[in-house]
């Protein structure tokens, strides 16, 4: 008889495992109160020093995309090359500690006094972001290749804790920002936040291979998935298909054969964190209430934290969701590439809201504030439900015994999304 799942504990590991693998990020895009504090000495200085501070400042979202998501893509062939070499517990472990450690470094910054050396604070925060971007690669990819043993609805906790993640930290950013009238005070308590949570995510994981839910078990191999139809998961009634933490091929996994299973499913989800990381933050995020001149406390403070990054957030958690009960269209319906490059009006509905500060394109179409909001929604609602709809597809339809190194592969396509996207955003930015 196979292990059941008592009271959904592997469910809840793994959603918990989600939100740790990319808090980390959303912890560092959100804090731009905190960021655009530490560097403002730069822009108020006179110059050329002056005018290369202010370009710190005003594209600083373009270049932390930039540092976590370039060196992500060869932490990812890495992985990819250890998945059957080193256990998971190994590299999921060693990047948690990382992580832990780079955070408690960016946690004591917090109070010292960078106003003299602005510029080598930003040389250091973004190689911060380059360590703990690489380990959280490795952490996310490492866990989305274990879960992809387990039946789908651990699958899919894990991708949906990943958008809870974000909603958790843009709530969090909220909270400090209308709680701390010192933007040290209101930091130095979001970043502890994010330095628990790594710990709190440390002990989860030691937890899971504890289960008697994640216990080896031999059952028939489930090669592939119906070309149009939800995914019926034989072991969804509790049992694990080939779930040992520790691998027993230590071979490199057949790469070309993955690659040409994933081929559409790959492009698809390349394309959908393609046109996100392009919008969210490096666009929407300078995109300014219209009623700004006003001086109202909505319009001058919150307004950025509540309809950029907690409402992107919160409607990429929601879409992400939505996939536990639907799962249409199927991974070889041509709806689905149709629906992913739909997304790409988003780019010209948002340059045309009303994103500050302008240089070259004068031209504000959405004058009101409905629209951002509205616009950011629908990006945050189809980010998460098709992403997560192509991530869970990629890993059933190749044979059981490579579903942990499809999984590697389809983060490898997003990371690569992400990356190409972020070179573009800086393009983008500094044309408009």
């Amino acid at each position: 008889q196979k292990p059941r799942d008592h009271f959904h504990g592997a469910y809840i590991i793994f959603f918990l495992l989600g939100i740790g693998s990319l808090l980390p990020w959303n912890f560092f895009i959100m804090a731009k109160h905190y960021w655009m504090y530490k560097l403002q000495n730069c822009s108020d200085q006179e110059g050329l020093a002056g005018q290369a501070g202010s370009d710190l400042r005003d594209y600083f979202e373009s270049y932390i995309s930039i540092a976590s998501t370039v060196p992500s893509v060869l932490c990812l062939i890495g992985n990819f090359l250890l998945v059957n070499r080193v256990p998971a517990s190994v590299r999921i472990l060693s990047s948690l500690f990382v992580m832990l450690a780079i955070f408690l470094v960016i946690t004591v910054l917090v109070k010292v006094d960078t106003s003299t050396w602005t510029t080598s604070f930003f040389t250091l925060t973004v190689g911060c972001v380059v360590v703990v971007s690489s380990a959280s690669t490795i952490l996310g990819s490492s866990i989305f290749g274990l879960s992809s043993r387990f039946p789908t609805r651990n699958l899919q906790a894990l991708i949906s804790g990943q958008a809870m993640g974000g909603t958790i930290s843009a709530i969090a950013s909220l909270i400090d920002l209308a709680a701390a009238a010192d933007v040290t005070d209101s930091a130095l308590a979001y970043f502890f936040t994010a330095d628990v949570f790594i710990v709190f995510c440390i002990m989860v994981y030691l937890l899971l291979p504890r289960l008697e839910y994640s216990s080896h078990k031999e059952s028939p191999s489930l090669a592939t998935v119906p070309p149009d139809s939800c995914m019926e998961d034989e072991a969804e009634s509790g049992g694990i298909t080939n779930t040992s933490f520790l691998p027993k091929s230590t071979s490199v996994p057949p790469l070309r054969l993955i690659l040409q299973k994933t081929a559409l499913l790959g492009f698809c989800l390349f394309y959908v964190f393609f046109i996100s990381i392009i919008i969210f933050p490096s666009i929407s995020s300078n995109i300014e209430s219209v009623n700004k001149s006003s001086g109202s406390v909505w319009s001058t403070k919150y307004f950025v934290p509540l309809t950029s990054f907690l409402l992107y957030n919160f409607a990429d958690w929601c879409g992400r969701q939505m996939t536990a009960w639907i799962q249409v269209p199927g991974p070889k319906s041509k709806l689905l590439p149709i629906l992913v490059l739909l997304r790409t009006v988003f780019l010209p509905l948002f340059i045309l809201s009303n994103y500050q500060p302008r240089a070259h394109i004068q031209m504000v179409i959405f004058k009101q504030d409905i629209y951002p909001v509205v616009f950011t929604t629908l990006l945050g609602l189809s980010n998460g439900y098709l992403g997560t709809l192509v991530m869970i597809y990629g890993p059933k339809i190749v044979p059981k015994e490579l579903a942990e190194a499809a999984g590697v592969a389809m983060n490898f396509y997003i990371v690569v999304g992400l990356a190409v996207g972020s070179a573009c955003s800086v393009l983008i930015v500094h044309l408009l």
